[in-house]
């Protein structure tokens, strides 16, 4: 495998790749103007969950084809979008992406059928606006403080870093959302109309606002527009079709189910080094039950779990417990 490009490398051991990320194609050229530097988050429990104990993590490489992709994402500074069955391992890629190019804990965006475009981007509270005003007596209120940052807003502030963006399950919104994605993901930008207002009517450009970190971050002519494209990884489990201008300013990555090895280092990863031996039967019957079904990942891990403390010395109760616990979810993909 000639990796030599790849900033990518799909291992679990952290390191300064980032930094080897040559300048993006100009018209991908963001010029966000930049303050102070802010500290980034490291990685929270959402990361740990997902990818399980650094010290126990194992190098297994996904496919060539997928680590072609999520390096195309970055060097042409592009949305990454990921589609397959639940189960697979989407989300927790953004997860991966941000512990091994140290780019700090991931802003996550999960999507529900009310989610819109504004909720991504950031949140005003005017009634509390108003509340403070009336019960102060103060009609210059500073708006700042009413507004936050959403994650895919706080990703796009100017940095000379990217942040990870997880926008997940993006099948699950409204018709109207992928559409409305498409001017903020390709001009990398978005404008704030309170912030504009406020502009106009009390003569300052910069105003302090909140960011999904829980920071302050300075916002200039009510506008906030990146400099560091942030890595956009979108999900979707495929239960619609998406737009052509959206897949137009993506690069698709179609993520099959995990193979042995993967599977193995997902073990050791939450289980520790022995345990891929100790459970092997466990990931082959695993394997052996997916053709013609759809199975998640998660429900070996479970089936790991629970047995080890209730069926470790007897294998009856140990089948029948993976059994129960690694049933089809449904009909696996043709």
């Amino acid at each position: 495998m000639n990796s030599d490009w790849f900033i990518y490398q799909g291992v679990s051991e952290p390191h300064d790749g980032i930094d080897r990320l040559p300048p993006p194609p100009p018209w991908r050229t963001f010029d966000g103007p930049l303050t102070e530097p802010r500290p980034v988050p490291p990685l929270d429990s959402a990361s740990t969950r997902r990818l399980g104990g650094s010290q126990s993590r194992s190098v297994v490489r996904g496919p060539l084809e997928e680590l072609e992709q999520i390096n195309a994402a970055l060097y042409l500074r592009r949305p990454l979008l990921i589609t397959g069955d639940p189960g697979t391992g989407k989300s927790t890629l953004a997860h991966a992406i941000a512990n091994e190019l140290k780019l700090g804990r991931v802003l996550q965006w999960p999507i529900v059928s009310r989610s819109t475009l504004r909720d991504g981007l950031y949140h005003y509270d005017a009634i509390g606006r108003l509340q403070d005003s009336q019960l102060h007596g103060v009609t210059d209120t500073d708006i700042g403080r009413y507004l936050r940052l959403g994650p895919l807003g706080t990703a796009l502030l100017p940095s000379e870093r990217p942040r990870v963006v997880l926008i997940d399950e993006l099948d699950k919104g409204d018709v109207d959302l992928p559409n409305d994605l498409l001017n903020v993901l390709e001009e990398g930008e978005f404008a704030i109309p309170e912030l504009e207002r406020a502009q106009r009517d009390q003569e300052s450009e910069t105003f302090s606002v909140l960011t999904h970190d829980g920071t302050a971050a300075p916002v200039l002519n009510g506008r906030v527009r990146c400099r560091a494209f942030p890595v956009v990884v979108m999900t979707s489990n495929d239960e619609r079709d998406f737009p052509a201008p959206l897949l137009r300013r993506c690069i698709h990555l179609d993520m099959r189910a995990p193979d042995t090895d993967r599977l193995a280092a997902m073990v050791q990863a939450h289980f520790g080094g022995a345990s891929v031996q100790e459970n092997a039967d466990m990931i082959e019957r695993f394997l052996s039950a997916r053709p013609g079904g759809l199975y998640a990942a998660d429900q070996l891990l479970n089936a790991i779990y629970l047995t080890q403390y209730s069926a470790q010395e007897d294998p009856i109760r140990r089948d029948r417990l993976a059994a129960l616990l690694m049933r089809p979810l449904g009909p696996g993909r043709p």
